[in-house]
């Protein structure tokens, strides 16, 4: 058996890691302790402990577990696993038992195939456990949500792994007969390279053991040595997690969003570069940088949006190598520029407005008059052309439907631009041409 299937632990008492929701006398463990057993989801990273888990509350709640892997399976493999548990819990005396049905990686399931899973947890056939690396918000159906309580594991901490660490080196020495040699820096190199992941570090270590021969010492005991030069030839490069479309792939996008929003070029280009490093597309930042530049820039600095644009021409036209670094140069200019959302929320506003008035009829004065029909109905009538009038501003003209114009004057008023940058010589011209209209004679609606 692998060295990972060997530590797996048998009892809660065991089990390292996710005090959050194990911790003292949380509800958790105690239904666990209690064998009361209900169905739920755990969604968490690799190597955190979810088919541990599991396996703890079947044998807590004396329940035959059955195993399905979405991976592997269909419906083929999930009926047979029903079948199974229906002939448990229809038996008698000893040979009725409740069955637990795990199901990893439950979000490669479609919605089809997780819904064969409802009727039956309904009527307690099983308690069902799924295993998910996914936010279960985007992959699993709603109705099976409805039916299990989600509980999120978290990665290992530094101090969960080195438990797990100690145990490993001590079940080896027992098993192999010898004694083992890790250096501290050896230790954090391995806590290091195991990404909170209890699997990932005990693969290292027994890959490492199973790379060096042992010498004996002055006492004829068997040492294995394991150094960080070892560790690091066994271990090779670091592979990034990134997953087109899940959880990885949103969640570095967002950090990158989050920092030039931030003002915080540095941070930008590293999340830049980890995306380049996962396998990301370099595009698809630099149609994120068009996004930030009309949200979080807007018209505190417009030439964002250009030199935005600019960089995704010219990854079209020089290729990757060059494209990524214009990519990048956008980025920082991006982090650096004035902040506004003011055209981002006036927007906003602008379409809530629309959606609740979209009743009112436009004014005859801003209708067209295309036909002489129209214009006998006064479409365009009255209408006073900006560029005939002084500053090219029409003092006192309204463009709002009659009733928005006489009411709050909050409800029409959307873009309300920041000091900062641009906007705020675009504020200057907003006041001053509103106070060309309160000092006009010629009121629209008197």
């Amino acid at each position: 058996m692998p060295l990972a299937a060997k530590m797996r632990p048998l009892t809660l008492a065991d089990y390292v890691g996710q005090q959050h929701i194990l911790g003292g006398n949380s509800p958790l463990t105690q239904s666990i302790v209690q064998g009361h057993c209900h169905s739920l989801i755990f969604w968490g990273p690799p190597g955190s402990g979810k088919t541990t888990l599991a396996e703890i509350i079947a044998q807590h709640a004396n329940a035959e577990i059955e195993r399905v892997s979405a991976v592997t399976s269909g419906i083929k493999e999930i009926r047979s696993a029903i079948d199974k548990a229906k002939l448990r819990a229809q038996g008698e005396g000893d040979n009725k038992r409740r069955t637990v049905l795990f199901v990893d990686e439950v979000h490669r399931f479609n919605k089809s195939q997780q819904d064969a899973f409802l009727p039956h947890i309904e009527d307690g056939t099983i308690i069902f456990i799924g295993a998910t690396t996914e936010n279960p918000a985007f992959e699993l159906n709603q109705a099976l949500l409805s039916r299990a309580r989600l509980y999120t594991l978290k990665k290992l901490t530094r101090e969960d792994l080195a438990q797990v660490l100690q145990r490993a080196i001590l079940l080896c020495e027992t098993e192999q007969q010898i004694k083992i040699e890790l250096s501290d820096d050896a230790k954090q190199s391995l806590l290091n390279r195991s990404d909170g992941d209890a699997r990932r570090l005990l693969n290292l270590l027994e890959n490492c053991l199973d790379s060096v021969s042992s010498v004996e010492d002055h006492e004829k005991i068997a040492v294995k040595q394991v150094s960080v030069e070892l560790i690091a030839q066994v271990a090779g490069s670091k592979i990034a997690l990134y997953d087109k479309g899940g959880d990885a792939f949103y969640n570095l996008i967002s950090a990158f969003h989050k920092s030039v929003r931030g003002s915080s070029p540095d941070a930008a280009l590293y999340w830049y570069a980890r995306i380049l490093t996962a396998g990301g597309d370099a595009l698809y930042v630099a149609r994120r940088l068009l996004a930030i530049a009309s949200e979080d820039i807007g018209n505190a600095d417009p030439r964002a949006m250009q030199l935005a644009i600019n960089a995704w021409d010219t990854f079209h036209r020089v290729g990757p190598s060059e494209g990524e670094r214009a990519i990048a140069q956008a980025t920082v200019y991006l982090a650096l520029a004035p902040k506004s959302n003011a055209v981002y929320q006036a927007f906003n506003k602008a379409k809530a407005l629309a959606q609740q008035t979209c009743d009112l009829d436009v004014p005859e004065h801003l209708k067209n008059a295309t036909s002489n029909i129209t214009e006998e109905l006064g479409h365009g009538k009255e209408y006073r052309y900006a560029h005939n009038e002084e500053n090219a501003f029409a003092a006192g003209e309204n463009y709002f439907p009659e009733a928005l114009a006489r009411a709050d004057s909050s409800h029409t008023t959307l873009y309300e631009p920041t000091d900062r940058g641009l906007e705020k010589q675009l504020k200057d011209k907003i006041d001053f041409l509103n106070q060309l209209n309160r000092n006009s004679h010629e009121q629209r609606y008197k």
